[in-house]
């Protein structure tokens, strides 16, 4: 004679998976005993309040403000490209590795580190010294530029 195939766990699966089943009847029936058909366009409708809170009474129209459409702004405004009257800034050599020919200026007056690299130099520099440059904007951002000792 042969086991029965139904081991304890694949029969506790079938319960859970027929209760499960069984819920999910359940609360459609639920659903469909308290839906709402035939409801009024006044009933369905939700409204926003001053605050921006939504509300089922309408909004008080004395509380009404008047918004002119050329105030609206959409984004952000346009800045104008801000021209240096004195483009030579003054600074201080961070960090510059020789070998890899690159390093980073502190500007003295925004405190700004500026990426400098060896194609940009006029004279040659190193860690602390004093220098001024120009910035102008590489691939990834700017870049200082004419490097000379002070």
């Amino acid at each position: 004679m042969a086991k029965s195939q139904a081991t304890y766990s694949k029969k506790e699966n079938e319960k859970k998976r027929l209760k499960k089943q069984k819920d999910k009847q359940e609360k459609k029936e639920e659903r469909q005993a308290n839906a709402k058909k035939g409801l009024a366009l006044e009933d369905m409708m939700a409204y926003v309040d001053e605050n921006g809170n939504i509300s089922s009474t309408p909004p008080d129209p004395k509380k009404k403000k008047v918004i002119n459409t050329e105030d609206i702004q959409i984004g952000i405004s346009r800045q104008e490209d801000i021209i240096d009257e004195n483009p030579v800034k003054k600074g201080t050599v961070t960090f510059f590795n020789d070998s890899k020919g690159y390093g980073f200026i502190k500007n003295t007056e925004t405190q700004d580190s500026i990426f400098v690299h060896a194609n940009g130099l006029i004279t040659q520099i190193k860690e602390g010294d004093k220098v001024t440059f120009e910035v102008e904007m590489g691939q990834k951002g700017p870049t200082a530029v004419k490097v000379s000792k002070v």
